[in-house]
């Protein structure tokens, strides 16, 4: 601890400019190092922060200014670009200790909890609430601390046809706002169940998950006593919001191994079927949706645009004139402002198909303890609703028309979806949830083993829910029912062209694969129809032939 007093001592009272040998020190001392730059005007402004991005960790990009932070390997390289910089003192000691810790307590939530605290408060919501929420540990950090969710339902344990949200928040060690806040909203949940509607809502109808702490050995890297000092990377000077699977870099696009926290995160997204999530940081004051790795924008851009915009405009309402309205006066598309590779946000939305955002809740990464209590009344009421929107959209279940049995089956929005943004329903009880900007959508319904289902004219209005549940027809067996229609194939098995010969005109052909997947469609004008099936596998298909009362059926062989 006293090392880094010395430390922030020497930083305060000298220039920001700093020597070779004042960054070696930091660098011993703390593992990174906290700097600025300028942007070189004579080169394209994005294409310098995606070169720069894979060496250092941007933070913040204002106009030209660009503040990051680097461990030891990114320093030397970035170093080599040439770039002036101006060594910054870190933010988590630009208040004294003393300010830091304060006299605060839990009673107001004017103080930074203490690891052990931490702990402690984590054990005694469930000490408090047994009936309705849970601790679950998911694992530990480099250094042995542990990640803890607090898991929030009225049937803890029940599988139910509810969506799944998660919060997580400070998985950056030194930005600290979401810390307090989601301990605190834990603590409003579980306080107001029984006397607020809409909390009871909340919890009756989401299976919560919050984690108030995603990187501890950052936080406490000065000691379990204080998070004076605390780092942005992890121990082992990671950043770990860019050491996830990227869209389009692929995997470790960091070149690092997963760390510990990110690789229980991963496992922990994989054992869970999310809806919404949002990850927690500070630095800034905006709302920041996908994508952040490419320019294109995502499926769901004008629902990101509407969800983010509530949650800022909300805050407005109970904060005071100039708070979260960092670049489109509080919200952002993520590559817009600056692209980052490895973040946890695109890969929720790209690999788990959970819509998720990053909050920036705070300019001030360690803001003052007595600032606290105002964080959370500019945004309490926000995160409320963003949770409850995990509740909108498009749902239902998908079920087996026959056994009645859940169905693991994608949900896809023609004509919308692109970029892995379908979603699908769970394994357990078969439940989908796809959040949607209102519209008029067709919605197709395909598992492996089973017939398409499509339904037109889905109408989805904002902030409102649309059920739909689904059955589908197996497609097992389906070359032993008697056709109602006279129906001639042939050749079959076939290589290149099939005809089909039938008694009366139908409404379409459709030919789908083993999968379940449509990959041949036609409308007939005649009774006598052809299709090419020359450019597909080999294998086994199905010829679904719809009339207006009935549908036919057809295994067909290409070879």
């Amino acid at each position: 601890m006293i090392k880094y007093a010395l430390l922030f001592v020497a930083l305060l009272f000298s220039s920001q400019i700093c020597t070779a040998q004042d960054v070696d020190k930091i660098l011993k001392e703390r593992g990174e190092v906290y700097f600025s730059f300028e942007l070189k005007p004579e080169t394209n402004p994005g294409e310098q922060l995606a070169i720069i991005d894979g060496i250092i960790s941007i933070d913040k990009v204002t106009t030209t200014k660009v503040l990051a932070y680097a461990n030891t390997k990114g320093f030397e390289q970035f170093q080599k670009l040439s770039y002036s910089i101006d060594v910054l003192t870190a933010p988590s000691m630009l208040l004294s200790q003393k300010e830091i810790d304060g006299s605060g307590s839990r009673v107001n939530w004017d103080y930074y909890p203490n690891y052990s605290e931490y702990i402690d408060i984590m054990n005694q919501f469930v000490t408090d609430y047994p009936s309705l929420c849970e601790l679950v540990n998911i694992g530990s950090t480099v250094e042995g601390r542990d990640l803890l969710f607090i898991h929030i339902n009225n049937n803890l344990g029940t599988e139910a046809d509810e969506p799944e949200f998660m919060y997580t928040s400070s998985m950056h060690g030194d930005e600290l706002t979401g810390y307090i806040l989601m301990l605190r909203l834990i603590e409003h949940l579980l306080e107001n169940y029984g006397t607020d509607e809409r909390i009871a809502t909340l919890v009756n109808e989401i299976d919560i998950w919050i984690n108030p702490l995603a990187n501890p050995d950052g936080t406490f890297a000065a000691g379990d006593q204080s998070v004076f000092g605390a780092t942005r990377f992890n121990a082992n000077y990671i950043d770990l919001n860019r050491n996830y699977p990227d869209p389009e870099d692929g995997p470790h696009p960091d070149g690092n191994t997963y760390q510990d926290e990110t690789q229980a995160f991963m496992d922990f997204a994989d054992a869970h079927h999310f809806t919404l999530s949002a990850n927690l940081h500070t630095g800034a004051e905006v709302v920041n949706y996908p994508w952040d790795t490419w320019a294109k924008l995502a499926a769901d851009d004008d629902w990101w645009y509407y969800i983010s915009r509530q949650y800022a405009d909300t805050a407005h309402t109970f904060a005071p004139a100039g708070y979260l309205t960092d670049l489109n006066d509080g919200i952002t598309n993520g590559y817009a402002w600056y692209s980052i590779s490895g973040g946890r946000q695109d890969y929720m939305n790209y690999e788990k198909q959970c819509r998720e955002f990053t909050l920036e809740l705070s300019s001030t990464k360690l803001p003052p303890p007595s600032q606290l209590p105002d964080f959370w009344e500019y945004n309490y009421r926000s995160l409320l609703s963003y949770l409850g929107q995990s509740l909108f959209g498009v749902r239902g279940l998908i079920t087996d028309a026959n056994t009645g049995e859940a169905v693991h089956a994608e949900v896809f929005i023609e004509s919308h979806d692109k970029d892995q943004s379908q979603v699908f329903s769970s394994l357990q009880i078969g439940n989908y949830h796809r959040l949607l900007h209102s519209g008029t959508y067709s919605i197709t319904y395909r598992a492996e083993g089973y017939e398409p289902f499509i339904v037109n004219n889905v109408v989805v209005a904002n902030d409102s829910t649309t059920i739909i549940n689904v059955q589908l027809d197996s497609l097992v067996g389906i070359e032993d029912i008697t056709p109602q229609t006279q129906v001639f194939i042939y050749p079959n098995p076939v290589e290149d062209i099939i005809n089909i010969r039938l008694a009366e005109i139908s409404k379409e052909i459709v030919l789908i694969n083993s999968s379940g997947i449509a990959v041949s469609k036609i409308v007939p004008t005649s009774k006598n129809s052809q299709l090419d099936v020359s450019r597909l596998s080999k294998g086994m298909y199905f010829l679904v032939i719809r009339f207006e009362e009935h549908t036919d059926y057809r295994k067909i062989i290409v070879q």
